[in-house]
C-alpha cells in the first residue's frame, strides 16, 4: 500500500455536539482512525472569526443563520495530522446533510438534520491552511511522534 501524503486538517466540534456531550466521542472517532491531535481549544468563536471562516458563503441566503448558530455557544477547535488527514476526516464525519450520512460516521450515528450536523472539516488543502490559520497561531500546533505511529502507518 503507498503511503498517504502527511496532511493537517482543521475539525470544529459545533456548538450542537458540545451541548450534546459528544466532544469525547466524536474525538475518539478521530484518534482511533489513526489521526493525531496536534492542537485543541475549546472556545466561543466571534462574529468576526465565524464570518471570516463562513466567508465562502457570505451573500447566500443561509450565511447569517451559520455565523449566528457557530457563535450560539462553544465549540472545540482541533487540528488533526495524518496521512490524507482531510479525506480522512471527512469520510469519518459523513455527508453534510446528516440525514444521508452512512451509518457508522459521525453524523450518521449522531446527527438528523444538516443544520445540526455536529463537526466541520475542511474540504481541501487550501481551506485547512486558511482555517487552521484563523483558530491557531503556527507555534500552537504541535508536531510528535506517537509510540503506537508504526502500526498505524507503513
Amino acid at each position: 500500500m503507498a503511503e498517504g501524503k502527511t496532511q493537517r486538517t482543521l475539525v470544529i466540534v459545533k456548538p450542537d455536539a458540545v451541548q450534546r456531550g459528544l466532544i469525547g466521542p466524536i474525538l475518539d472517532r478521530f484518534e482511533r482512525r489513526g489521526l493525531k491531535i496536534a492542537a485543541l481549544r475549546l472556545m466561543q468563536i466571534d462574529q468576526d472569526v465565524a464570518a471570516q471562516h463562513y466567508s465562502i458563503h457570505k451573500g447566500k441566503s443561509f450565511f447569517a443563520g451559520l455565523v449566528s448558530y457557530i457563535t450560539s455557544g462553544p465549540v472545540v477547535v482541533i487540528v488533526l495530522e495524518g496521512p490524507n488527514a482531510i479525506a480522512v476526516v471527512r469520510k469519518t464525519m459523513g455527508a453534510t446533510n446528516a440525514a444521508e450520512a452512512d451509518l457508522g460516521t459521525i453524523r450518521g450515528d449522531f446527527a438528523l438534520e444538516i443544520g445540526r450536523n455536529l463537526v466541520h472539516g475542511s474540504d481541501s488543502e487550501t481551506s485547512a491552511a486558511t482555517e487552521i490559520a484563523l483558530f491557531f497561531k503556527p507555534e500552537e500546533i504541535i508536531s510528535y511522534d506517537r509510540a503506537d505511529d508504526p502500526w498505524i502507518m507503513e
